[in-house]
């Protein structure tokens, strides 16, 4: 069974007003202070209002769930020391100006990209699935590119930017799209034409590093692990783990298929834009494109589309019935998107909203 790992952002914010602080290099000096095994799992991030947390690779959802909810609690309680919260949230409601971290890299992006930097206070999950070869990673990537931005729509948590609602679900991948190298890509075909592209991109000088390749997927440069990026943050961990069990079960999927030798479905890039654009606009609230065909459909049905593409592999791992009663839960209630236009709908502004999230992300659910 393939092992998964979770890397999640969160937002530091007031518990007063709800405002974004700038306290990361505190929050991660109280985890320092609590042992290795309390600190090892907190890194910094771009800007100094958030902090990013990753699991253990582990196969079993159950256990990643639980790890999740312990860091998150873990995050707050180092976050209190600092006289903060934590909120997953993929933006901040409120207006902020975000605070860039020290450093050489981070120093170099703001010179590079310029304001796209400075409007990167954006909190993404990642997650890892492990791979036998980078040749079965890339067989992988060229064959989860038209399921990716369903994974964007069950995750969208970003309606509000700069204290308005932006129309969208998931705004932050709108913002994040902007940086040169993000988004959908065209296939690789083998592991050596992976490379040869990262090179080629690299030796351009637009970007700095390899870790500055931001495909919507790629294979991680540190991990022996493919690496699906389109989700934001999930306000609730139950989300966050559904988003990883659909990550696998494509994983999966997609393997079988490379080893069964079936064909490459060969969509245009610009469609999985389009894709991408849809899935990021309406969420699960409105249509979104079809992965088998790129025609609109009704996200309900997309989302069957899904669960049916991914039917055998998550029946391998025990994963059916938990995927679906989740899938069914989002369908009536919707996601984070929505939570965040529903409590702004019931009379709280825009600061009421990030408390309430701040509470719900640990927990605390009102």
């Amino acid at each position: 069974m393939r092992t998964v790992g979770v890397e999640e952002e969160l937002l530091l914010v007031s518990a007063t007003t709800g405002e974004p602080l700038a306290v990361s290099s505190s929050v991660l000096a109280a985890a320092a202070g609590g042992g290795e095994e309390a600190g090892g799992g907190f890194e910094k991030e771009l800007q100094q209002e958030q902090v990013e947390f990753a699991t253990r690779p582990l196969s079993d959802m159950r256990e990643l769930r639980a790890e999740i909810v312990r860091w998150r609690a873990e995050a707050a309680r180092h976050a209190k020391a600092a006289g903060a919260r934590v909120a997953a949230l993929a933006t901040s409601p409120l207006p902020v100006e975000p605070s860039r971290n020290p450093g050489r890299r981070y120093r170099w992006m703001a010179e590079q990209f310029a304001l796209t930097t400075q409007e990167q206070l954006t909190c993404g999950c990642h997650v890892h699935v492990a791979v036998e070869s980078d040749e079965e990673g890339v067989a992988v990537l060229d064959r989860i590119r038209p399921w990716l931005p369903l994974l964007s729509a069950i995750s969208g948590n970003s309606p509000f930017w700069d204290g308005q609602d932006s129309g969208y679900s998931s705004y932050r991948s709108r913002v994040w799209n902007r940086l040169p190298s993000a988004g959908p890509y065209e296939p690789f075909g083998s592991a050596e034409g992976y490379h040869a592209r990262v090179r080629d991109m690299l030796a351009t000088g637009v970007l700095r590093d390899e870790g500055m390749i931001y495909f919507d997927a790629r294979l991680s440069h540190t991990y022996p692990t493919v690496e699906i990026r389109v989700a934001d943050v999930c306000l609730e961990p139950d989300t966050t783990v559904l988003v990883a069990t659909l990550a696998r079960a494509l994983v999966e999927t997609a393997a079988r298929a490379w080893r069964a030798g079936e064909p490459l479905a060969r969509i245009l890039v610009g469609l999985l834009r389009l894709a991408s654009w849809r899935a990021a606009r309406s969420g699960l609230q409105g249509p979104l494109l079809d992965p088998r065909t790129m025609s609109e459909t009704p996200a309900e049905i997309a989302l069957d589309a899904l669960l049916e593409h991914t039917d055998a592999a998550l029946g391998a791992t025990g994963d059916r019935a938990g995927a679906h009663r989740a899938v069914a839960a989002l369908k009536e209630r919707g996601g984070g998107a929505r939570r965040q236009r529903d409590l702004r709908d019931s009379g709280c502004d825009l600061s009421e909203v990030v408390r309430e999230c701040a509470r719900i992300t640990v927990g605390e659910d009102t």
